[in-house]
């Protein structure tokens, strides 16, 4: 596995220019501890004035869950995180965040058409919510694809960071004209 970036400006950087193209930015994420890395560094972007006000989502029940339980265990949180804490009392929610649990739900984000960011399980796009996600939007030139995680060879995340025109989701061929930005290790 790649080493950790603590490179917060770039991961910001890269959403405000997908959110810029006009779509929705997909993260696919690892539901236990990248997750809520990701909540923490958009709340404390948000905070700080770095990103503007787009929605976040998080569609995953298990990421919903575990989120759940960091909130409740502060003090297995770094300094940096248990600071923040009890500056903020929670690392892990701010106003544009909306927690994702239902299927009916998570089926509504995908005709969500306005500027989004939509943090889904499974981090390499194996299983879980994310691939319907990316069946219904991969194909739009203005959505992007922020990978966050490491990506093992032959899944459907390392093949689309290696530029795969189309991918098989579901039985079906889906072509691939959505923006694909890698941050792996963030």
């Amino acid at each position: 596995h790649e080493s950790p970036s603590r490179d917060d400006e770039t991961f910001c950087r890269t959403i405000r220019e997908a959110l810029k193209r006009g779509g929705n930015v997909y993260i696919p994420s690892f539901a236990v501890e990248r997750t809520q890395q990701i909540l923490y560094l958009l709340n404390r972007a948000y905070k700080e004035g770095r990103l503007p006000n787009y929605q976040v989502y998080v569609d995953s029940p298990m990421a919903v869950s575990a989120t759940e339980i960091f909130r409740i265990h502060p003090e297995c949180f770094n300094k940096e995180v248990y600071d923040f804490l009890f500056a903020e009392r929670d690392p892990f929610q701010f106003e544009q965040l909306h927690m994702v649990r239902s299927i009916s739900e998570s089926q509504r984000l995908n005709n969500l058409r306005e500027n989004a960011i939509i943090i889904s399980a499974s981090g390499m796009c194996e299983a879980g919510r994310i691939r319907h996600h990316l069946k219904h939007n991969l194909w739009r030139k203005d959505s992007t694809v922020l990978f966050v995680g490491y990506q093992s060879q032959g899944t459907v995340g390392r093949k689309l960071i290696d530029g795969a025109a189309s991918v098989k989701l579901f039985g079906e061929t889906i072509a691939v004209h959505a923006r694909i930005a890698n941050l792996a290790g963030i």
